[in-house]
């Protein structure tokens, strides 16, 4: 039997276990692999000794391999198979087969472009107080809504100007994520992350097309998107002291419906330190990526960075001002009950919005407030601990010609912080259970723990590759995205439009209520959130009111976006 008639035999015979009771056995990245990327599958089964590829086109067998066993993790003893077939270069699809079971992959230039473009075009979709038109949206346009043109003042936010029940403007910016209120410390931390990766691969953004409507202007499509979110953070800036709202929200979350069909009252919600200094910080940074392109966003630049250094004082001068759902709701009425992204401790604020403002400005306070507030050790990047964000900053590699001492000897041990971390998140992947840093322990599930910890991993893996330009570091990024991407027990594809199985009821309430059948792209869900102890990496419902597991987040949706990018901007620089 030739080797084209022996592919199509295990061709016929996986397609037949496929449709049987046991189900899908091959779990793998369903959006695709670059050639020269590590190219792994995992049997979700025992016993499997052998795999084979078949080129999809032709219906030859390319490879046929023994298969290596995985280590059992903590809440199961099933050891595992993983299948690599990495010597595959030629672009093109093929089908694995193992077990009786047939999935289809494919290799080719540029798998993650896509991926890139559709994570960060989500935020578009997001806009508030806008129409997102057919031209842009395609079956997804809907009417503008929420105009946020008469805001009032919750009593909260009162103050010697603005006082309780008093009408403000405050149109723009992105809906969070599953619900329809806009939150700075949210918005700010997405911001600040997509434009710390912009900083590191200008010349990509600087090629990419979102086909939104800034398109066609001098700006990158990644800084027009984010400056559209900026420009609603300024409006939550009070005039009168240069404090920042924490948040723009109805006092209930809205029902399932489109924006259109809303109807609280909005408010404005108590001016807060972490909201303010977020703020500062990516004001501060947004004042130096948008120098460039003052045709477009004439007189932009200066304004960002004269609010960052206001917020900032306001800051120093309220540096107990957090915001506490339980002590408003005490304090005043309406209740507010929607997202509180409240937080303890403001000195990762501190160090982030320190930094940028010291690298915008050159002032010697900022710099000496950001060494002692800097971390002591490396936390990956999220909302609530934003010092990655200050790090990434002082780690710019463009930035380390023009280091004094002082500062040289604060880069040496961030990085180090850095390097230490990034090297234990890797350890013993190439034996895990799904050959990937993330998903071994049961502590990495919990709400939002994709993007949190999958993907803020690896984001931290890249960084370690650019500081040191060790190849494990770049390969280990590559398996946490093959973990989102299909590679995981559930089999699915975390990101909605990709994948052969991806979530098609996400916790999305534009997706929900839209009446289309697909959900909007490009959103990454928050995946296994380890309810079920016995096995917490299966965790996920692909359901409308799995708020826990299937909901979306802008902040989730920056990490995936930078993510991709990144990795997709890493892949043409090493072809140049």
């Amino acid at each position: 039997m030739n080797n084209k008639l022996i592919g199509l035999v295990f061709l016929a015979g996986g397609l037949a276990a496929c449709s049987g009771p046991k189900g899908p056995v091959i779990r793998l990245n369903q959006v695709g692999y670059f050639p020269q990327q590590e190219k792994v599958a995992v049997a979700d089964t025992v016993g499997v000794t052998e795999f084979t590829v078949v080129n999809a086109a032709t219906g030859e067998v390319v490879l046929k391999e023994l298969t290596a066993m995985t280590q059992a993790n903590g809440w199961t003893q099933d050891v595992r198979s993983t299948m690599d077939f990495s010597s595959l270069t030629e672009p093109g699809r093929y089908w694995l087969l193992a077990a009786g079971d047939t999935a289809e992959f494919e290799i080719k230039e540029r798998p993650l472009a896509p991926l890139a473009d559709a994570a960060l075009k989500a935020f578009y979709y997001q806009r508030a107080s806008m129409p997102v038109e057919e031209t842009y949206a395609g079956v997804w346009n809907r009417p503008a809504g929420h105009p946020d043109d008469a805001v009032q003042v919750h009593p909260s936010a009162a103050g010697p100007v603005r006082k309780a029940g008093d009408a403000v403007a405050s149109p723009g910016g992105w809906y969070d994520g599953s619900d329809y209120n806009k939150y700075v410390v949210s918005s700010a931390f997405s911001v600040g992350l997509m434009q710390a990766v912009y900083r590191l691969f200008p010349d990509y953004f600087a090629k990419q097309n979102l086909n939104i409507p800034e398109s066609k202007n001098a700006t990158p499509d990644l800084l027009d998107e984010m400056h559209y979110s900026l420009a609603w953070m300024l409006t939550m800036q009070d005039p009168a002291d240069g404090g920042v709202y924490h948040k723009l929200t109805a006092a209930e979350f809205e029902e399932m419906v489109m924006p259109a069909a809303c109807g609280q009252q909005r408010y404005v919600v108590q001016k807060s330190v972490t909201a303010s200094l977020d703020f500062a910080a990516v004001m501060a940074q947004a004042s130096m990526l948008f120098k460039p392109y003052a045709k477009d966003y004439p007189g932009f630049a200066a304004k960002a960075l004269k609010a960052a250094e206001r917020a900032y004082t306001w800051a120093v001068r309220h540096a107990d001002a957090q915001y506490d759902p339980v002590v408003v709701n005490q304090a005043y009425d309406p209740d507010i009950n929607t997202t509180a992204y409240s937080d303890v401790d403001a000195t990762d604020e501190f160090f982030w919005a320190a930094t940028e403002l010291y690298y915008a400005t050159g002032k010697r306070p900022y710099r000496d407030k950001a060494i002692t507030s800097s971390p002591r050790a490396y936390t990956a990047p999220r909302w609530n601990n934003a010092s990655a964000l200050g790090m990434f900053a002082w780690l710019l590699p463009s930035r380390a010609e023009s280091r004094e001492a002082v500062q040289a000897a604060l880069v040496s041990s961030l990085k180090s912080y850095l390097l230490v971390y990034a090297s234990n998140v890797m350890k013993g992947s190439d034996r895990a259970a799904f050959h990937a840093p993330f998903g071994d322990d049961a502590a990495d599930f919990y709400r939002g723990c994709l993007a949190e910890q999958c993907v803020g991993d690896a984001l931290s893996l890249v960084y370690a590759y650019l500081l040191s330009e060790d190849q494990r570091y770049l390969t280990n990024a590559y398996r946490n995205m093959d973990y989102v991407l299909g590679r995981n027990p559930t089999g699915y594809c975390y990101v909605t439009g990709f994948g052969a199985k991806s979530p098609l009821h996400p916790y999305h309430r534009l997706s929900a209520a839209d009446g289309i059948g697909q959900p909007v792209p490009g959103l990454l869900v928050g995946g296994p959130d380890g309810e079920n102890e016995a096995a917490p990496d299966e965790s996920y419902a692909d359901a409308e009111t799995a708020r826990n597991t299937n909901g979306v987040s802008v902040g989730w949706n920056a990490g995936l976006a930078s993510l991709a990018a990144a990795l997709d901007a890493l892949s043409q620089a090493k072809e140049e």
